[in-house]
């Protein structure tokens, strides 16, 4: 459905000078830079997949959805969506493309939120029997119903995002961009959106390239995971297989009644990393000791009144990828 082969994206810069003087010998003799704003970037992404395209900012990752969609041409490698080149091809990719930034809006401001529909309905040359479900799979999922009728001006934040969720599906696209979809919204929204991009998926096969900070919707959504840093993928795979190979470890906090003798506390597979009072946190690899072993073991020779297994924390796991990739 995607791909990107050698993708390479160069800029030119001029370096300011500061003063009067180093304006006009900025004006007169520029001094200038290439910067590769993406170097050399391949993968592939399946029909159906959803995928989180990760990375901290200024790493590339609007520069490649840009190259993505067709608003940018690549220096050099080779860009596909749907079997067209974005950049030759733009309108019949267009069509198959979705796009929702979470920072800015396709809605029409002074608009009902109907009427934009309709809008884009004549935009993208919707036929009425397609434009007609497409409303009431909204209306079903994202419950457009009750705000179709309401100004976009005088939408709140998360009726605005499932408005554009639903402006970015009227005309049916095989790929939807999500960029930061959830940023600023509360528990019950993001929920929502989340909700709605799961069942885009399942039921339309939906391939959807997420982008964003949140890793809460990394976790709920995402079953791959590619990370960019400095124009470069870093990393890219199953979040599962990721986190086992980023994060390989598990912790187990025991809760005790009393403190036993020092010896009670050693178990051969498992690091205990803190004490607090009664309370006790192991850590141990989950490829080689299972939660239920270690917690067996443990409860034979500790007087356990409460127990937790935490699993790895992926935060920690993303800014592991940003660290162990920056350059030298």
């Amino acid at each position: 459905m995607i791909e990107c082969i050698d993708v390479v994206k160069e800029y030119t810069i001029i370096k300011k000078k500061s003063g009067l003087s180093g304006s006009i010998q900025s004006l007169f003799r520029p001094e200038k830079k290439l910067v590769r704003g993406v170097d050399g970037i391949s993968f592939r992404i399946e029909p159906g997949e959803i995928v989180g395209y990760l990375g901290p900012n200024g790493a590339g990752k609007s520069t490649t959805i840009k190259m993505l969609t067709g608003i940018l041409h690549p220096t050099s490698g080779t860009v596909k969506v749907a079997g067209h080149s974005p950049q030759v091809n733009r309108k019949a990719v267009v069509r198959q493309l979705g796009v929702v930034f979470g920072q800015r809006t396709q809605l029409y401001w002074d608009l009902r939120l109907g009427e934009t529909f309709e809008l884009l309905k004549r935009i993208y040359r919707i036929d009425t029997d397609t434009f007609d479900t497409n409303i009431r799979l909204m209306n079903e999922v994202l419950g457009i119903d009750r705000i179709i009728n309401t100004p976009v001006r005088q939408l709140s934040l998360g009726e605005r995002m499932r408005g554009d969720l639903a402006a970015a599906m009227l005309h049916s696209p095989s790929i939807l961009f999500l960029d930061e979809p959830t940023i600023g919204l509360d528990v019950e929204a993001k929920q929502n959106i989340r909700d709605f991009i799961r069942e885009m998926n399942r039921t339309r096969g939906t391939t959807i390239i997420l982008t964003t900070h949140d890793l809460d919707d990394v976790e709920q959504l995402c079953n791959r995971l590619i990370v960019i840093n400095h124009g470069k993928v870093v990393e890219d795979g199953p979040l599962s297989e990721l986190i086992l190979r980023m994060a390989p470890y598990r912790l187990l906090v025991l809760e005790l009644s009393h403190m036993p003798n020092e010896a009670a506390l050693y178990h051969p597979a498992a690091e205990l990393i803190k004490r607090e009072g009664h309370k006790l946190t192991y850590r141990f690899h989950k490829s080689k000791l299972s939660a239920s072993e270690l917690i067996g073991a443990l409860s034979t020779q500790l007087p356990v009144i409460d127990l937790s297994v935490k699993e790895p924390d992926i935060e920690d796991m993303i800014r592991e990828m940003y660290r162990s990739s920056v350059p030298v």
